[in-house]
């Protein structure tokens, strides 16, 4: 959700340089808003984040897409391919393919809406996989009516008549008139790709074959269309973001402990995705001065395992 930002200087991703300096959790207030019925296969949750510090450093996991709404914070994002999108106030941040420092000059306000691989289509049209790792000016895609309806909730949100969950919730509200029909057989298939990552850590592709009546060659095109990476990719980022959640709940279960064992080849090789995918070491997973990594990685942040 940190979205209108820029990376430190010659901090690499999910470094331990990155993760010493991050804004202490204590520093930091979210608000994550249920979203109404009629968009939960949309949304998968509405923010409201803020934090006055002058200076907010942390690290974005791999992401869905969002709708991104700064009132205040400047900056921009340098994503690992080198690219920087500067920041814009009213925003849609692309879904991202790895975890990404972020560092903003605050003080630091921002709400908004995460989008389901579902909503993402529904409401942008854009295909996941040619436009992830970017933050765009939302009106570019949603229009100039977003850009200015956009406009006028921060001007709300700065006057004060208006809280940071009611302008999200606005936002939802507006997801929900523009949300656009999506082709049935291609929902068939998001539906059957979340439950395809959720049924194990380490789900063979080959059981995509035949989705929704798709040939292997046309789900591989179109889970990168609708989830922003290919499968192989695709299960290897669910799979650190599971392992994630897993690894930072107050306590383990032996069988998830045993699973998440299984699902990769060693412990380094876990170090590294988990890393690469969520920005920290599994040391640092359950760490209370972690900004809002538990939040991130969530469940219900996962919801589209479950469709």
């Amino acid at each position: 959700m940190s979205v209108e930002t820029y990376l430190a200087p010659n901090v690499p991703n999910g470094s331990a340089a990155a993760q010493s300096v991050l804004t202490p959790a204590a520093l930091i207030s979210i608000d994550y808003i249920d979203p109404p019925e009629q968009i939960a296969p949309l949304v998968t949750t509405l923010y409201h984040f803020r934090c006055d510090e002058p200076v907010i450093r942390d690290i974005q996991p791999a992401a869905i897409g969002q709708v991104c709404l700064f009132p205040y914070g400047t900056g921009e994002i340098q994503f690992a391919d080198g690219r920087r999108d500067p920041n814009h106030a009213v925003g849609l941040l692309t879904p991202l393919s790895r975890a990404t420092p972020i560092v903003v000059d605050g003080p630091f306000h921002a709400f908004g809406a995460a989008l389901t691989p579902f909503g993402w289509a529904a409401l942008t049209g854009l295909h996941a996989g040619q436009h992830r790792d970017r933050l765009l000016p939302a009106a570019s895609v949603l229009g100039e009516a977003f850009g200015a309806f956009g406009e006028a909730l921060l001007q709300a949100y700065r006057s004060g008549t208006t809280s940071g969950p009611d302008c999200a919730r606005s936002v939802g509200d507006f997801i929900a008139r523009n949300a656009r029909p999506v082709n049935p057989r291609h929902v068939e298939l998001i539906i059957a790709v979340g439950r395809w990552l959720g049924a194990s850590f380490n789900p063979d592709i080959a059981d995509l074959s035949g989705a929704a009546g798709y040939s292997a060659r046309q789900v591989q095109r179109l889970v990168e269309r609708y989830f922003g990476l290919p499968p192989r990719g695709l299960a290897r980022k669910y799979r650190a973001l599971r392992a994630a959640a897993l690894l930072s709940a107050p306590h383990l279960a032996p069988e998830d402990e045993s699973a998440i064992s299984e699902a990769f080849f060693d412990q380094p090789h876990m170090i590294r995705e988990i890393a690469h995918f969520v920005g920290r070491t599994p040391a640092r997973l359950s760490d209370p001065s972690l900004p809002y990594l538990a939040e991130m990685i969530d469940s219900r942040n996962l919801r589209e395992l479950r469709s």
